[in-house]
């Protein structure tokens, strides 16, 4: 098992959090301790948007995705964008079979989860 690194930082286009590691019961405060701050900082910036990088994730258990999904209602709460960015099977399986693809934004790559409009979603 991978231990969980996660960072933040406030980009041009958005606030960043990046999780490289193992995401489970476990580790999740760490994941958990980053959104917030995120979303705090969110709400002072222009864009308004967080954007979760996971692509460096090794495991994605039901812990990360309740952790991502309250990051998204708080998002919608505070009228910021929370997008996701992921593209391998470890993260997108566990969003798929819970069926949260349908109301989180998840993008393939960091650059397109920047670049696309800040108008899409909820």
């Amino acid at each position: 098992m991978d231990l969980l690194t996660v960072g933040h930082e406030v980009c041009q286009d958005a606030v960043v959090v990046r999780a490289e590691g193992d995401v489970d019961s476990t580790t999740v405060d760490e994941l958990t301790a980053h959104l917030t701050a995120a979303l705090q900082l969110a709400a002072t910036h222009p864009a308004r948007l967080v954007v979760i990088d996971l692509q460096p994730v090794t495991f994605f258990g039901s812990a990360g995705l309740n952790a991502v999904l309250d990051c998204h209602e708080q998002g919608i709460a505070a009228g910021t964008s929370v997008r996701l960015v992921a593209s391998h099977g470890q993260v997108t399986q566990p969003i798929e079979v819970t069926e949260l693809d349908r109301i989180l934004e998840i993008y393939p790559t960091l650059s397109q989860a920047l670049q696309i409009g800040h108008t899409q979603g909820s």
